[in-house]
């Protein structure tokens, strides 16, 4: 009797806790829909931003155009800096260069054909003309003091190499830059070949003057090799080892420690 009594109870409350359960969400479904807070604030944000007129959107900025005439850095005042004294800075400055020829008497003493009585040999068949030679034609053409060689650039020492950039300056004017370079075997023979150095430079640099051009000519080489030298078996005596070796055929056999 007991155990009837308490299933009515308990059928009694689901059902009324089902009746509560919905009438709760009738109600619910009843009340207006209240909208999204961020969501109408965006739509809001884009239809103004959509209403507004055409002509009061910012252009976007034009691209800057670039000038036609654009100066280059090395021009009419930047190519003769001077130092502090005034004088021009020959370790920076082109001042002068092309500007205009030589007088016709100067060109006629530096284009001068070679004279082959100068020009040497080395061993190993390199025809050159002595440093001596260019700078007795340098001072024939502009007299003492009328040229002169201005570095450029700082002594380059390396393990086997001593280098240094010049400048070649003949009447106040800029010639030709050229990089001078020098053996050496010891360090106590740095100032030598600093020296050397500077002579292979001024070499260099006359070959834009016509001085000697024939040194760089195959055809003059070959008839000046064949006319005035002569290539020679010689034995090296300390290792005995014989090797072809060019002189002139007016200098004297090879000596020590060679042997024809």
């Amino acid at each position: 009797m007991a155990s009837a009594l308490a299933q009515r109870l308990a059928s009694s409350s689901r059902s009324a806790i089902s009746k509560n359960a919905f009438k709760n969400a009738s109600q619910t479904l009843s009340r207006p829909r209240q909208p999204c807070v961020a969501f109408s604030t965006a739509r809001r944000v884009f239809q103004e931003g959509a209403a507004k007129p055409a002509g009061n959107t910012t252009p976007a900025p034009a691209p800057q155009s670039i000038p036609e005439n654009i100066s280059s850095s090395w021009d009419a005042t930047a190519s003769n800096p001077t130092s502090s004294d005034g004088a021009t800075d020959w370790s920076r400055s082109y001042h002068g260069l092309s500007t205009q020829a030589f007088p016709a008497e100067v060109s006629d003493i530096l284009m001068a054909p070679v004279n082959p009585a100068d020009v040497e040999i080395t061993p190993d068949g390199l025809i050159y003309l002595p440093e001596i030679k260019y700078r007795r034609i340098m001072n024939k053409a502009f007299g003492p003091g009328g040229w002169g060689l201005a570095p450029r650039s700082e002594t380059s020492v390396g393990p086997k190499l001593v280098s240094r950039e010049y400048a070649l300056v003949c009447n106040g004017r800029l010639v030709s830059i050229a990089r001078g370079e020098q053996d050496y075997f010891d360090p106590s023979g740095i100032p030598t070949a600093t020296e050397g150095c500077k002579s292979n430079a001024l070499m260099r640099c006359c070959k834009d003057l016509g001085i000697a051009s024939e040194l760089w000519d195959p055809r003059f080489i070959r008839e000046f090799k064949a006319k005035e030298c002569v290539e020679v078996f010689a034995e090296h005596l300390p290792t005995k080892r014989k090797k072809k070796l060019w002189r002139r055929k007016d200098q004297p056999k090879f000596g020590f420690p060679y042997q024809e």
